[in-house]
């Protein structure tokens, strides 16, 4: 059996087991790549871990360190009382708030999951009480936070430019954070306007502000943010398994939230402040002056820690290290493949179709499918460095394929199998049919999977305009 064709079995394999069992796939793709690196190419260990992505590593600690101590200073509820302010006694526009709040949140460097579990349980809650749709609630909020997912300093938008930086492919990050954006927030309205209607009450927004604190401080979701991982990561993210995470926090974490909501009742304090600023200098410095994100964030983390020392306890322990080892683990296993020539060997595949807009489409519903079940990080950065080669033949746009994968393989997560719509189903109202709410993210989720990578394709790809 040649190397490619041995390395393909053993990439496929290390996705089922990290579907199945409770494993994170960035230590299977570790070990991968030793026994692929050592046993069957020849390769050192120093050769092997030479694909190790260090840049990637320090972006991805030093953003989720920096969005850890927002959240416990109080900047993120903040930012929430504060959007909900402004659109005043109109409750139709909550739904767009989450959208909005929950884009911001993943824009700035927050993994989706941890967005969507602060987020979510204050939006369900707000459903409840107003008579909003469920069902669009949640899922403006999943697509809020995949809107901003893939920023140039977002988790996403870092892996996926970080894989294109490093081929001679043409690197486009605004083209696809804004493909990205511009796709979800399409979704939203499609979802506002099927399941919304006229059915929305006004209410006074002195009322909603304060229901928003109260539904911040009861739920104590911010410790699940700590511990929600992706689909692979090795955490359980059945919808019991989500729910037991979000009710069980310690009582340092409780005490952490109540901090935090006590300070978002007044009005923004000197470490809230200098977080926004911080924020503002992360994306000014980072994308103006192109100096390294992973740097920036740190060092700006780090500033806001000596602000305020007791905002930045537990923050450590906030850092994704489950997403770092997905990440680093499977980049480091696509260096390895590269070496083994795989990369090359399903580019010509790919190639022999003879058909580069079929092929596109095809990769496409392989990173939607395959997502909706696993993890969407994982995909994108075994996917793309595959379809390199292909790409590089310039017979089709490459930013247009690579931005309609990744629209492909993260909208899929509402799916209720992936951790976002997981969360959705757990913090389901008391008053909605559980049973009922999961059947209707199971429908919804199927038309997107059906849907979305053919449309991403046709509205990306085929025009060539990307």
């Amino acid at each position: 059996m040649s190397a490619p064709v041995l390395s393909i079995i053993i990439l496929a394999a290390m996705f089922l087991l990290a579907t199945v069992l409770p494993l994170n796939m960035g230590a299977l793709a570790f070990v991968g790549a030793f026994l692929l690196g050592s046993v069957v190419l020849g390769m050192s260990t120093n050769d092997i871990l030479s694909n190790f992505p260090g840049g990637l590593f320090l972006t991805i600690v030093g953003v989720t360190y920096l969005f850890a101590i927002a959240q416990n200073n109080g900047t993120i509820d903040l930012l929430v009382r504060g959007a909900v302010r402004l659109v005043g006694n109109k409750v139709a526009l909550i739904p767009w708030v989450m959208f909005a709040i929950t884009a911001l949140i993943t824009a700035v460097g927050a993994l989706s999951p941890a967005a969507v579990a602060i987020i979510a349980p204050i939006a369900l809650s707000f459903a409840a009480k107003h008579k909003i749709n469920p069902l669009m609630m949640g899922m403006m909020v999943i697509h809020g936070a995949q809107a901003g997912g893939f920023s140039p300093i977002a988790v996403y938008g870092v892996t996926v430019n970080g894989i294109i930086a490093k081929t001679d492919l043409e690197a486009s990050p605004m083209a696809i954070f804004l493909a990205s954006f511009l796709f979800n927030l399409a979704i939203a309205v499609v979802l506002s306007l099927v399941l919304g209607g006229n059915r929305f009450r006004s209410t006074k927004a002195g009322r909603v502000v304060e229901r928003a604190a109260e539904t911040r401080m009861s739920a104590s979701v911010g410790a699940r943010a700590a511990g929600v991982t992706l689909q692979g990561s090795g955490s359980d993210i059945s919808s019991a398994g989500v729910a037991a995470k979000g009710t069980s926090g310690g009582a340092g974490t409780s005490a952490a939230h109540e901090a935090g909501a006590s300070a978002t009742q007044a009005r923004a304090n000197i470490p809230q402040l200098v977080t926004i600023l911080g924020l503002i200098a992360l994306a000014v410095i980072s994308l103006g002056f192109k100096v390294d994100v992973g740097f920036v964030s740190i060092t700006i983390a780090i500033i806001l820690a000596l602000v305020s020392p007791a905002a930045q306890k537990g923050a450590v322990n906030k850092i994704s290290w489950s997403t770092v080892l997905l990440i680093c683990g499977m980049l480091t296993f696509v260096g390895v493949l590269e070496e083994a020539g795989t990369i090359k060997f399903v580019s010509d595949g790919v190639a022999h179709l003879g058909m580069p807009l079929l092929a596109a489409l095809l990769i496409c519903y392989i990173g939607g499918i395959v997502s909706a079940f696993a993890s969407s990080t994982a995909i994108l950065a075994a996917l793309i460095p595959l379809a390199v080669p292909f790409l590089a033949t310039g017979e089709i746009g490459a930013v247009g394929v690579i931005a309609a994968l990744a629209v492909a393989s993260t909208i899929v997560d509402v799916s209720p199998f992936s951790t976002n719509g997981a969360l959705v189903l757990a913090n389901a109202p008391e008053d909605v049919d559980k049973e009922k709410f999961y059947k209707q993210i199971l429908a919804y989720s199927g038309i997107v999977v059906a849907a979305g990578p053919a449309i991403a394709w046709l509205v990306m790809v085929v025009p060539g305009w990307m």
